[in-house]
């Protein structure tokens, strides 16, 4: 269910971990959310770059490949970072996933 719920954030738009966790029917389970995103394969078409942490922050450190790309993904969908935070109320999802 997790992944079905990853693969609903549209484009544009971010979760945090928490949300994501409840929205798979795990409330409360930001820590496991994110174990799974991190155990995901290289190379995965999961949109894992839209979840962020409950602050706003990007989950990754901007000193790895991967908080890198993190930062790049959401920069190309237009979603501006300042001071290495996401506005979540202009780019956090209130939607649902299609089969839920």
């Amino acid at each position: 269910m997790l992944y079905l719920c990853l693969a609903s954030i549209p484009a544009g738009q971010v979760l945090s971990y928490g949300q994501l966790a409840a929205m798979a029917g795990a409330p409360g389970a930001a820590r496991w959310a994110a174990r799974i995103l991190a155990q995901l394969p290289e190379g995965t078409a999961l949109p894992w770059h839209r979840v962020i942490t409950a602050s706003g922050r990007p989950g990754l450190s901007p000193d790895c490949a991967s908080g890198l790309e993190q930062r790049q993904r959401l920069r190309s969908e237009g979603i501006l970072l300042t001071n290495d935070r996401v506005d979540m109320r202009r780019h956090g999802w209130r939607g649902r996933p299609a089969s839920v």
